[in-house]
């Protein structure tokens, strides 16, 4: 278990402030909160040829909060026809696809995606988002994120040159 926290509550500077990919390597649900983390997490899952399974959570999560009736019914179409139906553009992968049938489409209510919505949360989180925390992309943008930390002294500099010289 990682101490993300100084639980004594000393002020320490990099707790003031935690860094986006600490948030997002401590739970795929910080990710998906943070638009930068969508952003990062939907390039890498594009090169994994998978980026229908965040779009398809996303579109959940938007569905959820449509108040309207006649937008709940054209969302949902939507989303059917985007990642459900079998001639789907974005076809995801969840088992039990086939069991919603167009008719809930006429009768739609915020949580009719929940369980297909889990399902791929789930898949997210242990298959794509694992790996994801061990990709270039992440890496690369944590290193980004710890250079611009740095403080402006001389330890720092020196540290930076050599940086420089041994990439």
């Amino acid at each position: 278990m990682e101490h993300i926290h100084s639980s004594d509550g000393s002020p320490s500077s990099s707790h003031q402030n935690p860094k986006s990919t600490a948030k997002w390597a401590a739970s795929l649900e910080n990710l998906l909160e943070d638009p930068e983390g969508v952003k990062r997490f939907r390039e890498f899952l594009k090169k994994e040829f998978s980026e229908e399974n965040v779009l398809f959570w996303l579109a959940c999560e938007d569905f959820k909060k449509t108040q309207d009736k006649k937008q709940m019914q054209e969302k949902a179409k939507e989303i059917y026809m985007t990642f459900l139906s079998s001639k789907a553009s974005s076809q995801v992968n969840v088992e039990g696809q086939s069991r919603l049938n167009e008719k809930i489409l006429e009768e739609p209510h915020p949580l009719m995606f929940q369980k297909l919505q889990d399902q791929i949360f789930n898949l997210m989180k242990y298959d794509s988002y694992s790996r994801f925390l061990k990709s270039d992309l992440f890496l690369k943008h944590k290193r980004t994120e710890e250079e611009e930390e740095d403080p402006p002294d001389a330890q720092t500099a020196a540290k930076r040159a050599s940086r420089i010289y041994n990439t």
